[in-house]
């Protein structure tokens, strides 16, 4: 491979040296006051600056370039000036300059190269011709041979002409190039540069992107390696960072204005990408600018500039508006005074070495020379001018150093130390040109010297080159915007790019439209701090809602906190929920509480009472036992209200678990054993004369406790199948909360209650079963309105409960308040008339009125009156009873069954 690549360079040397032989025998040398500036020396180098626009149609060159190339070309002059008067650079040698016109057209600018090239491979010796008549023969014209060329300005006529000097070996320093592909050096190894690569411009722009957060793009780019290589780099940098192109164009070389308002409804498409990167060419920025006017769009794009524009007037001249709140990007330079006071000093009839400068004159003042030799031919149809008479001056009105001027005069004095070093080591004792001196070798030029010099410019920059021949990148960012102190619109300094790293005053940056709000360019919306992306491509997306127990694992998936924790504020992680109980200062506590409260007192009061008047027949007629009974479990169920509400643990949840169900069962079994009892005994007298059998208290206590018994039985079942302890427990719909809850399932707790809900329905049927018997029995009536109330109760406790199961505290409060008015209601119902003849009606608890008789229809065949005697008084029972045999009346007042003593009242 590498045979046939040096056989391929060989091979394109040769014809280009054919050429450069045809080109040199057919020309004549070019004339000193229009062809090219010259400053003689003896050591020549050469410059390239695109002095004239570039042409239309046939025309290589058209109007000349005030803004950019009058200066630059007087640039070198100047600092070859100053090189020439330092004693301490080249001593006794004299540093010249040849300089030629590119007219910003790569093609020109490689003919006008030939200049360089013919010297080098041109061997011409006056002194080896002699005419026939013994003279020496003189050659039309000796090309000037040069060390060096500083040059060209743009990419596109640099890689043209890199090309050809390599093949001369002849360096190359360019003042303004970035291409990248210029950093080559396997095509490019003579071509060194002041300016850095677009390669670090480009990182600038995405940086510059990347600091106000937008993430989609347009980029717009020139025709040529200038713009097409830096927009590729841009695009390959601004994917690394996750930002999007939104569209892409390219401006074809010699574009029309329908061109560029086509270019501008590209744009337009995308009108989330409102930020629009330019890599193109001045004349490029200025017709985007200029129909973006004519289109009337002003206040929507962002403009983020490359240095083609920088801080350039002429793409902004009349496009104030549209142009407002652009950034731009320009190669850090600095002003250089000395260049402003001779530039400023320039005397169109003076100076003679530059053969434009006269032509420049008349654009900037817009005046035409009098004489022939001075003046330039109007354009047909040209407005006349008036006089230039040389008095005119470069005021700033007309003059503004361009930024430019500064890699110029590093460039040379880049060149010119090389050279000095070279010519110390060459000709060591002499400060004179020598010999080995006056055909200089480029290769060891550029490799040993140039590439090896450093040297502070004494402007604040540090003048050197890095491996493939680039400088140090730095460049400043520029924000056009309206100047309030001078009423106009001008480029301010908002920052800067140096070693990869961007610094920003942000608070001073102006947008379109005169705010200081960051525009937005993205594709869609930024996700808030609960939301995921769900990507269509890298920058567009939608955003979808994590659910409100899920964190944010990344931008782009939520997970699961998982039971028990909950995401913080920031959806970034999860902490655990603090464990809900019931707590005693709870409005939901503090009413089952009091309510069990009252109940108790109440309840402790009957007790008290019951035992201080225990013998009185209102007490004995109640059935002491029974009523005890009652009494405790009402006490109990009163006292479970504050083991529901305490703090579950094991022992709490074990009472719970017992407590319920056994204080419901001591009330409904005393109850049930007292209906049934007094059922039995009026309604089996009907059938028979018999006594009913285990009536007495003794066999109604055993008969309750067997009923409590088996609550107690199926209790311990319970707790062996379903061991007590605590749980966490998760609400369906509220994941945000974890209640602390008795080990046992909501079911399971009803299933507890099926046995007291059977002993509650079977005494209610007892109710209404005696609901008619004597008055002198009416406490079966309280008995049966006791159980309606109950079953009221229990109705509406059941769908209550299980319908709060995600309330714990309501759910608990309804189970507390439920329990208290069922023993609220037997209290009430079975006590309250007993305790208000006891306390306010002493005079009616005496047997007489206790056991009042009681009129049944009277039978028509028998009636009986029975006496009775006791050692306390003698009271006659008339009881006149509708007897439909004899053996019911026996059964009902047999002797036996009416004693003597105080229980006898009980017994019935």
């Amino acid at each position: 491979m590498n045979s046939r690549r040096k056989l391929r360079r060989l091979y394109f040397s040769l014809v280009l040296t054919i050429l450069v032989w045809v080109s040199f025998a057919f020309s004549v040398a070019p004339d000193n006051k229009t062809g090219k500036a010259l400053i003689p020396g003896d050591i020549i180098l050469g410059g390239l600056f695109p002095v004239h626009q570039k042409g239309e149609g046939d025309k290589p060159c058209g109007e000349i370039d005030v803004q950019r190339a009058i200066q630059r070309l007087e640039a070198m002059l100047f600092t070859v000036d100053h090189i020439n008067q330092n004693a301490s650079i080249l001593p006794g040698i004299k540093l010249g300059a040849a300089i030629h016109d590119t007219c910003a057209r790569a093609t020109y600018a490689l003919e006008q190269s030939l200049e360089f090239v013919r010297a080098s491979i041109s061997t011409l010796d006056a002194s080896e011709f002699e005419c026939e008549d013994g003279s020496r023969a003189k050659a039309k014209y000796i090309p000037t041979a040069v060390a060096g060329v500083i040059g060209g300005s743009s990419s596109s006529v640099s890689l043209q002409v890199a090309n050809l000097l390599r093949l001369f070996h002849i360096p190359q320093i360019s003042y303004a190039s970035t291409s990248a592909a210029l950093s080559d050096k396997t095509r490019f190894d003579y071509f060194v540069r002041t300016v850095p690569p677009d390669t670090f411009q480009a990182i600038a722009m995405v940086e510059l992107v990347q600091a106000f957060n937008w993430t989609y793009v347009s980029t717009v780019a020139s025709q040529g390696d200038y713009g097409e290589s830096g927009i590729d780099y841009f695009q390959q940098e601004a994917r690394l960072r996750n930002i999007c192109i939104a569209t892409t164009v390219k401006i074809p070389t010699n574009s029309k204005t329908e061109t560029f308002k086509y270019i501008i409804r590209r744009l337009l498409e995308k009108k989330n990408a409102r930020v629009v990167i330019l890599f193109v060419r001045i004349e490029d920025a200025t017709s985007i600018l200029e129909s973006a006017t004519r289109m009337n769009v002003t206040n929507h794009f962002v403009w983020i500039a490359s240095d083609a524009w920088g801080r350039q007037p002429h793409p902004v001249k009349n496009n104030e508006k549209v142009a407002e709140g652009a950034l731009t990007i320009e190669l850090t330079s600095t002003v250089i005074p000395q260049f402003d006071d001779y530039f400023q000093r320039l005397d169109p009839y003076l100076n003679t070495r530059n053969p434009w400068f006269t032509e420049y004159w008349e654009k900037v003042h817009n005046c035409k020379w009098k004489t022939e030799e001075r003046s330039v031919p109007l354009l047909i149809n040209e407005m006349p001018r008036q006089i230039c008479n040389g008095d005119e001056t470069l005021e700033p009105g007309y003059y503004k150093q361009e930024g430019k001027v500064q890699f110029i005069y590093d460039a040379v004095y880049a060149m010119a130390l090389a050279i000095h070093r070279m010519q110390q080591d060459v000709c060591p004792r002499t400060t004179k040109l020598c010999e080995r001196m006056k055909k200089i070798d480029g290769e060891v030029l550029l490799k040993k010297y140039l590439l090896n010099t450093s040297f502070y410019d004494g402007y604040g920059a540090l003048v050197q080159f890095d491996k493939q021949g680039d400088a140090l990148g730095r460049y400043s960012i520029f924000n056009y915007a309206y100047d309030n102190l001078t009423g106009q619109y001008a480029y301010k300094h908002v920052g800067t790019w140096g070693k990869n790293h961007l610094e920003l005053t942000g608070d001073e940056i102006t947008w379109s439209g005169g705010t200081d709000l960051i525009p937005m360019s993205r594709c869609s919306r930024p996700c808030n701090y609960d939301e995921v992306k769900s990507v269509h491509d890298t920058c567009c997306w939608i955003c979808i809602k994590c659910e409100d127990w899920e964190y944010l694992y990344d931008e782009y998936s939520c997970r699961d906190c998982g039971l028990g924790r909950w995401p913080n504020a920031t959806k970034r992680s999860c902490f655990s929920l603090e464990l809900q109980h019931m707590t005693w200062n709870s409005i939901y506590a503090i009413v089952p509480l009091s309510l069990s409260c009252l109940g108790i007192i109440g309840t402790v009061t009957v007790m008290v009472t019951f035992v201080r008047y225990n013998d009185t027949p209102v007490v004995m007629a109640s059935g002491r036992e029974l009523s005890y009974m009652l009494l405790s479990g009402c006490l109990f169920c009163y006292l479970m209200s504050f083991i529901l509400i305490a703090k579950p643990s094991m022992f709490i949840c074990s009472v719970q678990r017992i407590g319920v169900g056994f204080g419901f069962a001591i009330i409904y079994s005393a109850l049930l054993t007292k209906t049934n009892r007094i059922s039995r005994i009026f309604y089996n007298a009907r059938r028979s004369a018999r006594r009913p059998p285990f009536i007495s208290p003794r066999s109604q206590i055993a008969i309750a406790s067997i009923l409590i018994s088996i609550q107690i039985v199926f209790t311990v079942i319970w707790l062996v199948l379903e061991p007590p302890g605590t749980r966490h427990y998760f609400p369906y719909n509220k994941r945000n909360e974890v209640i602390l809850k008795c080990k046992t399932r909501d079911i399971s707790f009803l299933v507890s209650l099926i046995y007291n809900m059977l002993l509650i329905i079977i005494c209610t049927v007892y109710a209404v079963k005696t609901r008619n018997i004597p008055e002198n029995f009416n406490e079966s009536k309280f008995i049966g309105f006791s159980m309606y109330t109950t079953c009221i109760i229990w109705l509406a406790f059941v769908p209550i409960y299980f319908g709060t199961l995600n309330a714990f505290q309501i759910q608990i409060t309804t189970l507390c308040i439920s329990i208290s008015l069922s023993a609220s209601v037997a209290l009430l119902c079975l006590f309250v008339p007993k305790m208000y003849i006891i306390l306010f009606h002493p005079e009616k608890n005496v047997r007489k009125l206790i056991m009042n008789s009681a009129t049944y229809k009277r039978a028509p065949t028998s009636s009986a009156t029975i006496t009775t005697a006791t050692n306390h008084g003698t009271f006659t029972e008339h009881i006149k009873l509708n007897v439909q045999n004899s053996a019911q009346a026996r059964a009902v007042c047999s002797p036996t069954d009416i004693k003597t003593d105080k229980d006898s009242v009980a017994s019935l």
